[in-house]
This record gives structure tokens, C-alpha cells and sequence, in this order.
């Protein structure tokens, strides 16, 4: 059991810990906590921070179903559309099929004719072309290597072309930084 006289000790000390004297008038210490907002029990945490925040360029496809999230400095950019080719892997060499889709490439806002920049191309592929590409059943581009997936929705799945940076053009550690980041959000 503990004496009256250390538990009035422990107390000063304490209330002395919780203090500040500045001229004399005592005043409490702030604490951080104080400052942040209280949750109840009800309330769900914070969520983790998204690509999308409120500091980031939105591109909205409707067309396809997906957005985009892009850093602030890339305000003003566009759009350039092109196609990809698949060739299809056939028994018969004399019979040549192709597989094709779009490509979107959104483009830097800073690139100009003479200094090119790094574009974000997404590859758009039906579910069916997905699967049958994921099956080896066409190929596209000479390498054996893969486009990879950015995300998906009921209809398409989207995703980065291989070797979409070989150049290193000006801007590519910034977009390989951007495609870190999860930007994509298929929409249903």
C-alpha cells in the first residue's frame, strides 16, 4: 500500500509535468491530440491516401470506362489515339489474322516537336483479347514480353505496353513515378 505522502509526491509531479510557468501565470501545455479531431468508435478510420487526391489532374475515359490520375504539372494535356497490332500465331503460315485495339496516349503538356517527352500510352483490350493474349494465341511486337495490366473493368482491361520507355525521353522517371502510383480506376 502506498503512504499519503508519496501519492501527494507522485501527484506535484504530475501536475508539474503538465504545466508550464512563463512569467509567472501557469499556463497548460498543448498537446497534439488537443488539436486533431476525435473519432468515435463509429466513425471508420481515415482512408489511405489514393491517386486520386485532391492535388491531382483526373482524366475521365467514358468511352472505355476508366480514370486516370495525373500530377498537377501535367494541366493541359492530351490525348493522341492510335491502334495496336497482334498477330495471331496460326497453324496454317499462310493464313495471316491480326487482333488490333486502341491505344490512348495521354500526353505531357511539356512536350513540343522538338523535345519530345515520355507519353502514358494505354493499351485498351476487350476481355476476350485479354485472355487469348494472356493464352500466347497472338503476339504483339517482336519481344516475347507482355503488356502489363493497369486495371480492368466488366468489358476492357488496360494496360502498359512492355517497353513503352525505351527511348528514355525526357520525362520517363516522372511518368515510370506516376504509373507507381496505382493511377488507374476502371469504372463499371
Amino acid at each position: 500500500m502506498i503512504k499519503l505522502p508519496v501519492l501527494v509526491l507522485i501527484t506535484i509531479i504530475l501536475l508539474a509535468g503538465c504545466t508550464n510557468k512563463d512569467n509567472g501565470n501557469f499556463q497548460s501545455q498543448p498537446t497534439q491530440a488537443a488539436n486533431q479531431p476525435t473519432k468515435t468508435p463509429t466513425q471508420s478510420p481515415n482512408p489511405p491516401p489514393s491517386s486520386t487526391d485532391s492535388n491531382s489532374i483526373v482524366y475521365t475515359n467514358k468511352q472505355y470506362g476508366f480514370q486516370f490520375s495525373l500530377p498537377e504539372s501535367w494541366k493541359g494535356y492530351s490525348i493522341v489515339e492510335s491502334h495496336w497490332e497482334g498477330n495471331v500465331m496460326n497453324k496454317n503460315i499462310s493464313e495471316k489474322s491480326m487482333e488490333t485495339g486502341t491505344i490512348l496516349s495521354i500526353r505531357d503538356p511539356r512536350w513540343t516537336a522538338k523535345t519530345p517527352r515520355q507519353d502514358i500510352p494505354i493499351m485498351v483490350f476487350t476481355i476476350r483479347q485479354w485472355d487469348s493474349l494472356l493464352r500466347e494465341e497472338f503476339f504483339i511486337g517482336a519481344a516475347a514480353l507482355k503488356p502489363s495490366e493497369l486495371g480492368h473493368n466488366d468489358k476492357y482491361v488496360f494496360a502498359i505496353p512492355a517497353r513503352y520507355n525505351f527511348a528514355y525521353p525526357p520525362g520517363y522517371e516522372e511518368v515510370d513515378k506516376v504509373l507507381q502510383s496505382g493511377p488507374l480506376s476502371a469504372l463499371n
